[in-house]
């Protein structure tokens, strides 16, 4: 039998009980999670750094990296509280409960709704590229955030209203964060959070990996001919492209759809925040690889990484040097 232990042991009549981990297993979670919460923030705030100093980076593409770079940002810094779970105990109150997972709702729902303005972002840029200019601009990239932002803070705002109604209603002891989403609200959160973007998302890059090695194969054909050596480059780069882009879906698919299963489980669907640390914390870390994924393969990221670092970005006009 596993040993278990109070979460506040002055008041044993109503306190949750925990299990106890060896020692040595407790610091390597904490640690384990410190640092990708680090990381995740530490990347992210790169990003912003980058994308908001210099001019010649606030291309409509990239204003689309910004907004996912500060959603994951908070991402990060949400992961301290998850860190405090690891032990099974909530030591902050129920209001604290409530606010810390009203806003991982909202913020979660605008990184993946982000995530699929840059997947139509790309399919515009590479399948209608005469197009691009004129179809995507700043403004309606700046008009389409907003909304994605709004829609995210109004719509989880009322699929958690019943748990701002009395803080701490569905726990069963003291030193819990329990979360109850009804079955309704369960499956439109599932449907309009996971399904439909993840679709959307896998739809577009399919339909771009078609476009992008049709126009592979003609820039080969036209510069080597159809010769074997020609058909060789040709089929490295299908990799290539195939690659790159089933890395983006995969990641997001591994990071993203245990923690949505958990919304198929019963007529009511319990979020007890000590049971599914895992599945939080491997949903946050997708955080973690958007920016390494999205931006961190940019020579312009690079080149502003080494600016920011050495302090180059503090001298006078830094905003306007040339970063492409």
């Amino acid at each position: 039998m596993e040993e278990t232990e109070l979460c506040f042991p002055q008041l044993f009549n109503i306190s949750c009980s925990r299990t106890k981990r060896p020692h040595y297993e407790t610091t390597i979670i904490y640690f384990v999670l410190s640092s990708i919460s680090l990381l995740t923030l530490s990347l992210n705030l790169l990003v912003i750094i980058s994308i908001s100093h210099f001019r010649q980076l606030q291309s409509p593409t990239n204003l689309l990296l910004l907004s996912l770079a500060v959603s994951d940002f908070f991402i990060g810094l949400l992961m301290f509280f998850q860190i405090l779970l690891t032990n099974g105990c909530w030591f902050l109150g129920d209001i604290a409960c409530v606010i810390y997972s009203h806003f991982s709702y909202i913020i979660t729902a605008a990184s993946i709704g982000t995530m699929v303005m840059i997947s139509v972002d790309r399919y515009v840029a590479i399948c209608y590229p005469l197009h691009y200019k004129m179809k995507i601009t700043q403004k309606k990239v700046k008009i389409c955030v907003c909304l994605c932002w709004t829609w995210s803070v109004v719509f989880q705002s009322l699929n958690l209203m019943e748990n701002f109604k009395q803080p701490g209603m569905y726990n069963s002891c003291l030193g819990e964060c329990v979360i109850v989403i009804n079955y309704i609200a369960g499956m439109a959160d599932l449907i309009l959070s996971f399904i439909v973007p993840i679709t959307i998302i896998v739809v577009l890059y399919l339909r771009i990996f078609v476009v992008a090695v049709s126009q592979i194969r003609a820039i080969h054909s036209h510069t080597a001919g159809l010769t074997l050596h020609g058909s060789v480059n040709v089929k490295k780069s299908e990799i290539k492209v195939a690659g790159s882009l089933g890395v983006i879906v995969i990641v997001f698919l591994i990071c993203v759809l245990p923690y949505f299963c958990d919304t198929l489980v019963g007529q009511d669907t319990l979020l007890n925040a000590s049971s599914s640390a895992f599945v939080l914390c491997l949903f946050y870390f997708n955080s973690c690889l958007n920016p390494i994924v999205y931006a961190f393969f940019y020579t312009w990221f690079r080149k502003s990484i080494k600016f920011i670092l050495t302090l180059r970005i503090l001298q006078r006009d830094s905003c306007d040097i040339n970063m492409l």
